[in-house]
């Protein structure tokens, strides 16, 4: 005999609407979502208290529809913000309150080059019940079997099935009403990565900015830290507060951080901006396997540029401790991004990073010009999933190395520098040597620390100087063509 209930209790029928105001399409869909989420809320409070519903409860997830019928060719100068030819297009949207700009940005350029409104109203996509009371700290869902009925009998919860990659892989390029997708991520794949990303950061996504930098070593924690304190000092600079783990947001340079007993697995740190253009520091530890998962779920808040900023082996005999490296090509032996972007795609280096990176490096170290060259070299960087790669036989992937004109190895950059490409995130990298173990210069106790103490300041200045050249660039700028395929969603 089957249990599962008969029937299905949906909030009350709304009828779409037409909207031609991009900021009241907006509101309209925070009323949509808001309305979805108390209706799960109330009654599953009321189910963990009571006796098992009679009915199936359900809401769904509110969604954006156009429907271009003209050929009339768009601004084609602009990488977003319009479709390819007619049709039909949907996508579901969480979170309107945390995407509002994103959204009237988005919505706007729509209503510009195609000349017609869009359609705010339900989704058949279901909300997981999970995600519709995350933002609430007084409800929790329990696990599978603390209840006296399955859980997923009465409520829609998580599916993988449906939480994919699948639009920014360019695997689907229908949604199964026939629509093609707006944007490049579904409603349920960005919970999901909203909810990932409170777990490995122990920060709220609301407070990432729309600059990421990313390292492997504690030491950039502490100097931004430091340098956020001294921002903090000067309000003309325009930065408002500094978010470290646990939430924890000052907005004085003197204001307290309590130590954290328990270190999340990414620690992330947030130099906020009022409209959202600070920058963002994620430690992501060591590994491919890390930098793909921060990636993974960062990319769906959007960013406008995120860069690799830590520490590598420099693989050429005339490179010193403490030197940069700036990656202009790379060699992926990470692996793990082999299902989703073959080896065999380029991963090309965007101009406009990599003039912001070189300027920075010269403005911070006085030097230009030839005389750059003397600490820092531009080449391939390579990647690889082996920490220990040393300790096989080296003449293979020393033979690999030289054969790509690699100048420096990680174990990060070229795992972030693909998935930028992926989700159509600008990214660059800029290394600082930290051994030479083909040249007898192994990473050993002691023997990097004043490196350590004289360089990382310097290195994480030259990282926020490039990111604040990049904030001041026009986002149709930033956002270049140069990352965009053959059948593109309209939104960035």
């Amino acid at each position: 005999m089957n249990d599962e209930p008969a029937l299905i209790l949906i909030p009350e029928f709304t009828a779409p609407e037409s909207f031609t105001d991009a900021a009241a399409a907006v509101d309209r869909l925070e009323a949509l979502y808001a309305d979805a989420v108390s209706f799960l809320s109330q009654h599953f409070s009321a189910t963990v208290v009571g006796a098992k519903p009679s009915t199936r409860i359900r809401a769904f997830y509110p969604e954006i529809r156009l429907v271009v019928t003209s050929h009339v060719k768009t601004d084609s100068r602009l990488a977003y913000g319009h479709v390819a030819s007619p049709g039909v297009y949907a996508t579901s949207v969480t979170r309107p309150d945390l995407f509002r700009n994103y959204l009237i940005q988005q919505i706007s350029l729509l209503m510009q080059n195609h000349s017609v409104p869009v359609q705010i109203g339900y989704s058949d996509t279901p909300i997981p019940v999970h995600f519709a009371v995350a933002g609430n700290p007084l409800v929790s869902v329990p696990q599978e079997g603390v209840l006296e009925f399955s859980l997923r009998d009465i409520f829609d919860v998580p599916d993988l099935a449906t939480t994919n990659d699948d639009i920014v892989n360019g695997t689907r390029t229908h949604n199964a009403d026939g629509s093609q997708p707006l944007a490049p991520f579904t409603a349920q794949r960005v919970d999901y990565s909203l909810a990932r990303l409170s777990h490995y950061t122990a920060t709220d996504p609301t407070h990432f900015q729309n600059h990421v930098l990313f390292t492997n070593y504690q030491f950039y924690v502490d100097e931004f830290e430091a340098y956020a304190r001294a921002m903090l000092a000067d309000p003309t600079l325009g930065y408002v507060s500094f978010v470290a783990t646990g939430n924890q947001e000052i907005t004085t340079p003197d204001g307290m951080i309590a130590h954290s007993s328990k270190t999340p697995q990414m620690p992330t740190f947030h130099l906020k901006r009022a409209d959202g253009n600070g920058i963002t520091l994620v430690n992501i530890g060591v590994g491919p396997s890390n930098a793909k998962t921060a990636t993974d779920h960062i990319a769906v808040l959007r960013p406008h540029a995120w860069l690799m900023v830590g520490h590598c082996a420099g693989l050429r005999n005339s490179q010193s401790l403490g030197d940069f490296c700036l990656a202009h090509a790379y060699l992926r032996e990470d692996h793990v991004l082999d299902d989703d972007l073959p080896v065999w795609v380029p991963i090309p280096a965007l101009a406009e990073i990599q003039i912001a990176l070189q300027e920075a490096v010269a403005e911070v170290t006085q030097l230009e010009g030839y005389e750059l060259k003397r600490i820092m070299r531009t080449g391939t960087v390579a990647t690889i999933d082996n920490r220990n790669w040393e300790l096989r036989d080296k003449s293979g992937p020393v033979r690999r190395l030289s054969q790509s004109r690699a100048i420096a190895l990680d174990m990060e950059s070229a795992t972030i520098a693909a998935n930028g490409f992926r989700f159509r995130v600008p990214y660059g990298t800029l290394l600082c040597v930290s051994d030479k173990p083909l040249h007898g210069e192994l990473k050993l106790p002691g023997m990097a620390s004043e490196f350590y103490k004289t360089q990382v300041a310097r290195h994480l200045q030259i990282g926020i100087r490039a990111m604040e050249r990049l904030r001041d660039m026009p986002t149709e700028r930033i956002h270049s063509r140069k990352l965009r395929s053959f059948e593109e969603t309209a939104f960035l």
